[in-house]
């Protein structure tokens, strides 16, 4: 699957990791996603992904991962 980043955001965390919070368009149909994905950098700085999950561009569904991240950090 080939795909374009519209916008990526970059949390640093721990020792040279990171996650990568993006907006990205699936090619050639333009089918807009989201997506999460951890990472760490390599002795040389370069970005290396583990894992990730992606979700389609539904208000919705945004809304709702918000409401339950600020449910669990609350308690």
């Amino acid at each position: 699957m080939e795909y374009e980043t519209i916008k990526s955001e970059y949390v640093e965390y721990g020792q040279n990791k990171f996650l990568e919070v993006s907006k990205k368009k699936v090619m050639p149909d333009d089918t807009v996603f989201y997506n999460i994905s951890k990472g760490y950098y390599t002795p040389e700085g370069d970005r290396r992904y583990q894992r990730s999950i992606g979700f389609p561009e539904e208000k919705k569904i945004v809304e709702d991962l918000i409401e339950k991240l600020q449910a669990i950090l609350q308690d």
